[in-house]
C-alpha cells in the first residue's frame, strides 16, 4: 500500500496494491501494521460508518471539538471528491484545506487525522462512503462549519448547487468556529 502525505503533511492519501483478473479484482483496505507506521503512531478505531448519497450532496463540514475523530474514508460505490480542514490553532497550516478525488475505481483512502473538519460532494449519480473513526459518534460535541466559507474558500468540484442538509446549510463561519488548541 502506497501512503502519501499531501500538502498538509498529516493528511495521508493511502493507494492499494490492487489485483485484478478476468474475475474480478481483490485489495486489502486495511492493515493496522502499516497503517500505524504511515502515520507514525498507533491509532485505534472504534466505528465504522457507511452512507450512500445521491449526485451533488455535500455533507460537511464535519468536526467533534470534543471526543475528536480521525477517519479513515473511502468510497466502495462512485466518486466523490472530499476534503480536509486544519482546525488546530497551533498548526502551521491553520486554516488551510486539502481535497482528493476518491472513488470505487481509483480505491484510494484518505486519513483525516483528529483536529481537522471533514467533508466530501458527491460527483457521481450515486456514491456510497465508508469511514473507519477513531472516537464514536458525540453529538453534543458536533461542530459544522459552512461548505463556503469565504476564508477557507474550498474549490469544491461542484456539479451544479450542493444538496445540503437543514445542518449543514446553517454551518459556521471559520472565522466564528470553535476550533482546536
Amino acid at each position: 500500500m502506497n501512503a502519501t502525505p499531501l500538502a498538509i503533511p498529516d493528511v495521508i492519501l493511502f493507494e492499494p496494491k490492487v489485483f485484478g483478473d478476468d474475475r474480478g479484482f481483490f485489495f486489502e483496505s486495511f492493515n493496522q501494521a502499516q497503517f500505524d507506521a504511515a502515520v507514525g503512531r498507533p491509532v485505534t478505531f472504534v466505528q465504522d460508518n457507511h452512507s450512500r448519497s445521491v449526485r451533488n450532496v455535500l455533507r460537511g463540514l464535519h468536526y467533534q471539538i470534543q471526543l475528536p475523530q480521525g477517519k479513515l474514508v473511502r468510497v466502495a460505490v462512485g466518486e466523490v471528491f472530499d476534503v480536509a480542514v486544519d482546525l488546530r490553532r497551533s498548526s502551521p497550516t491553520f486554516g488551510q484545506w486539502v481535497g482528493a478525488v476518491l472513488s470505487a475505481e481509483n480505491k484510494k483512502q484518505l486519513w483525516v487525522p483528529e483536529g481537522f473538519g471533514h467533508g466530501f460532494v458527491v460527483l457521481s449519480e450515486v456514491a456510497e462512503f465508508l469511514y473507519k473513526t477513531t472516537d464514536y459518534y458525540a453529538p453534543a460535541h458536533e461542530r459544522c462549519i459552512i461548505w463556503n466559507d469565504p476564508t477557507l474558500a474550498i474549490a469544491w468540484q461542484l456539479q451544479g448547487e450542493p444538496v445540503l442538509s437543514a445542518k449543514d446549510a446553517q454551518g459556521a463561519a471559520f472565522a466564528q468556529a470553535d476550533v482546536f488548541a
